[in-house]
């Protein structure tokens, strides 16, 4: 097979690994793996260029990691000021009218003269025993985006100019698929994501209690559940204007993500209209309610609307059997309903009236008729 026939295969290899992978950072594993693999390099990372931050910062290092490197870096940074390549030389070039080539540098030096460069890289070369890498320059949208550095053992042949540039084409393919992954990346976040509050939708909503409620039928885990109705949204719409409920909504939208960062993982979002919650898996339901109480709190005190009506639901408490994620939901319901009859100022928490609890009695009724002002909604 001839050589262009093999490298054929390496970026097809390469583009089908990125397309496959369903997470960010398996694209970032899979660009850098098939990078590796197609230059015959024994190691290789990802790094994005911050700009605001100035910094270049590691996604992801691959195959033979010397001590300290981790596959997927919480903080390997950079400042590019150490690097200026990726700001300054490439920069030039492009104004220049040239293409951002990769390049080769060695543990002895520059390997094309361009000692001002590369200093820094060279450095890292040697202590961290590499013979050579190539740095590919990743260029998104018509900007440096980022690079993709693929090095070999001390000992093992240098990368050749024909291997630059063969990694400048695969950096191409890696931007094409970077391209791709953050596309999918912004469909999945407004698939998934309330447009006017920034918080998460009913579909997440429905995803995570899903998720939740079989952690909790197979390891016990609390999940707990807090429903809101935002009081008096109607009354500021007739009188202030849509614009102002608007704003009433998304004021209410960051108390809400506030208050739910309390308690840690926990999910806000916005049902619909009206109506939020949070979803807290792991927290004790004591916790829970007071981080509800504070929400109902910190909303009597908003400038705009008439507090809320607040229902908490938790398998922490004496519920009965919560098989399903329309149980607890049915049950957060009811404690809201209970909540906005009696104008609580406070949540009401399903299961915390004793045996006969009129939450759990309401939630457990069969649905009211259409006709009343306010029926549940139908959970899956």
């Amino acid at each position: 097979m001839g050589g262009d026939d093999v490298r054929l295969r390496a970026v097809v290899a390469l583009a089908q690994g990125m397309a496959a992978a369903h997470a960010p950072h398996e694209s970032w594993r899979a660009a850098a793996d098939g990078a590796c693999r197609a230059l015959g390099g024994s190691f290789a990372a990802l790094s994005v260029w911050e700009r605001q931050l100035g910094r270049l910062r590691v996604l992801v290092n691959t195959g033979e990691r010397a001590p300290g490197e981790e596959e997927f870096p919480e903080s390997e940074t950079y400042p590019v000021h150490r690097f200026p390549e990726i700001t300054e030389f490439l920069h030039e070039r492009w104004v220049g009218g040239g293409e951002p080539n990769a390049w080769v540098e060695t543990a002895q030096g520059p390997a094309e003269g361009r000692a001002e460069y590369c200093h820094q890289r060279v450095a890292a070369l040697r202590r961290r025993g590499r013979g050579c890498c190539v740095v590919a320059p990743i260029v998104l949208h018509g900007r440096a985006w980022g690079e993709l550095y693929v090095a070999r053992p001390a000992g093992a042949p240098v990368f050749g100019r024909a291997e630059a540039d063969f990694a400048t084409v695969l950096a191409s393919v890696v931007a094409a698929g970077i391209a791709q992954t953050e596309r999918l990346e912004e469909a999945r976040r407004l698939a998934f994501t309330d447009a006017l509050t920034g918080l998460a939708n009913r579909r997440a909503v429905d995803v995570r209690l899903d998720e939740a409620v079989e952690c909790h039928r197979a390891q016990g885990v609390v999940v707990s559940l807090v429903v809101c109705d935002l009081n008096g949204l109607k009354r500021v719409n007739d009188t202030q204007g849509h614009a102002v409920g608007d704003r009433l909504l998304e004021r209410f939208g960051s108390v809400l993500s506030l208050c739910g960062a309390m308690l840690p993982g926990t999910l806000a979002a916005r049902l619909g209209g009206d109506e939020f919650c949070l979803v807290a898996v792991g927290p004790t339901a004591d916790e829970v309610v007071r981080v509800a109480d504070e929400l109902c709190r910190r909303a009597a005190e908003l400038e705009l609307g008439e507090g809320v009506a607040c229902g908490v639901a938790s398998t922490g408490d004496p519920l009965g059997p919560v098989h399903s994620a329309r149980r607890l939901f049915r049950l957060a319901d009811a404690a809201q309903y209970r909540a906005k009859a009696v104008r609580a100022a406070k949540p009401v928490v399903a299961g915390r009236e004793g045996p006969d609890d009129p939450v759990v009695r309401l939630a457990d009724a069969p649905p009211p008729a259409a006709t009343e002002r306010r029926r549940f909604r139908g959970r899956r």
